[in-house]
């Protein structure tokens, strides 16, 4: 019992550090792609917004992320909200 508990623990330890990799990850491309289209730091906008936020902001073409991250800053709208408005979904295939 204790040999098992021990795995158990090990594994979900392992997912634990996995998943905050990849939300790491998340927010180093929301900050990469924020300076590739404006040209400029993204540290306010940044501190301003949700994980949640931030996660839906990945799905949005380019041109839906400049609108939506708009929204997200003045109106304060959900990950959720976010993710029902976008029309060119970019899906990602890659998270576990």
């Amino acid at each position: 019992m204790v040999i098992f508990l021990i795995l158990y623990l090990a594994i979900m330890l392992r997912q634990h550090y996995a998943l905050g990799n990849q939300n790491r990850i998340v927010r180093l491309e929301f900050r990469q792609r924020y300076f590739e289209i404006f040209n400029k730091r993204s540290d306010e906008a940044y501190e301003k917004l949700s994980f949640d936020q931030i996660a839906a902001l990945r799905f949005a073409d380019d041109d839906e992320f400049k609108e939506l991250l708009y929204k997200a800053l003045n109106e304060n709208i959900s990950g959720d909200q976010i993710k029902k408005s976008i029309k060119n979904w970019r899906p990602d295939h890659h998270r576990i």
